[in-house]
């Protein structure tokens, strides 16, 4: 029989591929060509950020790399300049969950909203430094804003539909660590 707390952790890992697979290939179809439309927001980031905040082991970093990269890959960016930034903010989130989880929401949304920003101007740093045609930075950050207001929604679907919470103190992981 299979241990339900394994089982657990392997749903959540494959809710999280499932769900952002879905949403890559939402990106990629033809459903309004028109020009001048505002940008979305970065949903992947939102619901990596989400996860790390509240259940950092269902997020192993061979997961979030493959998944980001191929986000990446498809959606012909350079590849593994966000992947990386990515990874990165989410394992500062990883290495602090445990402050992370006493803190209020409110703390949480500007920690994660400080984290996007501080993506978004290394992505442009690096595009600035390489030469790289980029979009305006108001356009940039009008798709910040969207991910920055995006995130709570994201928040009240994992924790009211999803179910998932802060770990409590002391509590283990599938593995038996403390989470």
């Amino acid at each position: 029989m299979i241990d339900p707390v394994a089982l657990n952790l392997w749903r959540g890992r494959a809710l999280f591929l499932v769900v952002v697979l879905a949403l890559i290939f939402a990106r990629l179809l033809p459903l309004n060509t028109s020009a001048g439309r505002l940008p979305g927001p970065e949903w992947t980031v939102c619901i990596v950020f989400a996860l790390m905040m509240r259940r950092p082991d269902y997020l192993p970093l061979w997961l979030l790399a493959g998944v980001v990269l191929l986000e990446d890959i498809m959606l012909m960016r350079p590849i593994g300049l966000w992947s990386a930034l990515v990874v990165l903010a989410a394992e500062v989130i990883r290495t602090r969950s445990v402050l992370m989880r006493e803190l209020s929401f409110v703390m949480e949304w500007a920690v994660t909203s400080a984290l996007m920003l501080v993506m978004l101007l290394i992505y442009r740093i690096v595009f600035a430094l390489t030469l790289l045609p980029q979009v305006s930075l108001g356009f940039a950050l009008v798709g910040l804003i969207w991910s920055i207001i995006a995130y709570p929604a994201v928040v009240l679907i994992s924790r009211y539909v999803l179910d998932l919470q802060k770990p409590s103190l002391g509590q283990l992981d599938a593995y038996g660590r403390k989470i």
